[in-house]
């Protein structure tokens, strides 16, 4: 939603849709504000776990994201930082028990339920520092949620990847970003995720090759998993298919 006044949000579980929805109503009933909400809600069969009881979980939900789990490999040899949203978003943590039981990579999985928030957040950060550039800077909530993390982010959703990407320049060890750039079509679910390249082993890979591009995996080691997974890497792209 391009319109300040609109806020959008893609959440998983029920408890970030009942969160999001007294939110809004607090905000446009008891506040009086002028806005309007956007909730993409799916029909996909899931099971509905109960709040995580974090500190902070309500306040990550509405402003954006928060984290969600972490897996500690066996035998760590790297960590990284899964961003996962909606329906995805299982998807993600499957791959995250795929990369510590497979490749030694241990990480923290974050619920990103809006990207739109978290961007215009960083972009009032950003102004208010280039205003005022003799002040201490001020952090947006998403540099202040990756401040202490390790490792890059791999970010996975049912949007275009423009849509994740806006926060790449925001974070400190880098970003990709995995979307359904393409044409619409009609399919399952699975074979879909798989065509735009956004499910399970989409993710494992995508993380691999990042983490090998800044050296901290062997290239070799991608190429492995690309077969492991049993992934065809002369698939079309799904932006021309």
């Amino acid at each position: 939603i391009a319109f300040p006044t609109g806020r959008a949000y893609d959440p998983a579980y029920s408890y970030e849709t009942a969160v999001i929805i007294f939110h809004g109503l607090h905000k446009m009933y008891v506040e009086n504000e002028t806005c309007m909400y956007y909730l993409m809600l799916e029909n996909e069969n899931v099971l509905m776990p109960a709040m995580p009881a974090i500190e902070g979980v309500e306040e990550g939900i509405v402003r954006g994201m928060y984290k969600l789990r972490s897996v500690e490999a066996k035998k760590p040899e790297q960590r990284v930082q899964l961003f996962g949203s909606g329906s995805i978003l299982h998807g993600v943590l499957d791959a995250q028990q795929i990369l510590a039981d497979k490749y030694s990579v241990s990480s923290d999985v974050w619920s990103v339920t809006s990207y739109t928030e978290l961007r215009r957040d960083a972009q009032e950060c950003e102004r208010w520092n280039m205003l005022n550039p003799t002040s201490p800077k001020k952090q947006s909530y998403f540099q202040q949620q990756l401040e202490v993390t390790e490792g890059p982010v791999i970010a996975a959703s049912d949007y275009i990847r423009a849509l994740s990407e806006q926060l790449a320049p925001s974070a400190p060890n880098g970003m990709f970003c995995l979307g359904t750039d393409g044409l619409g079509r009609s399919e399952s679910r699975e074979n879909l995720r798989r065509h735009f390249e956004v499910d399970a082993e989409s993710v494992v890979i995508a993380t691999l090759w990042k983490l090998s591009k800044q050296g901290k995996v062997d290239a070799s080691v991608v190429d492995q998993a690309i077969n492991d997974l049993g992934y065809d890497r002369e698939k079309v792209s799904p932006l021309y298919a």
